[in-house]
């Protein structure tokens, strides 16, 4: 059987979004592109912490690490909580944890295609 093109691209033009939800989910792979960011992320991906501890575990001033965490609560990637005048980090939901997971998960997958060559 012949690939219909007329079928194919009627199809998809039929489930593409609107270029507005396109634009959103592009600047939210954008906050992705940054590795200090994605650190703080993969930090956050099992143990919730605290400014102090992230600037010593990526060895960053305090005042970059907090920039880039307002970048991504902003985004609503990370939430926070107080605990009396300590600010705790999270990651903000499933969805942010399935992202980093699956992520990690294409890049393993793609390291171990390239050592069986």
């Amino acid at each position: 059987m012949e690939h219909d093109h007329i079928h194919a691209l009627d199809l998809a033009k039929s489930r593409l979004p609107k270029d507005e939800l396109l634009f959103t989910l592009a600047d939210l792979f954008k906050i992705f592109g940054d590795t200090t960011r994605v650190k703080i992320l993969f930090s956050l991906f099992e143990e919730e912490l605290c400014v102090r501890e992230i600037t010593e575990l990526l060895g960053m001033t305090q005042s970059a690490v907090s920039h880039q965490l307002k970048v991504l609560k902003d985004s609503k990637l990370i939430g926070n909580r107080r605990e009396g005048k300590t600010i705790i980090y999270f990651l903000a939901d499933n969805h942010v944890r399935s992202i980093i997971g699956q992520g990690f998960e294409h890049i393993l997958e793609d390291k171990a295609d390239e050592n069986d060559l």
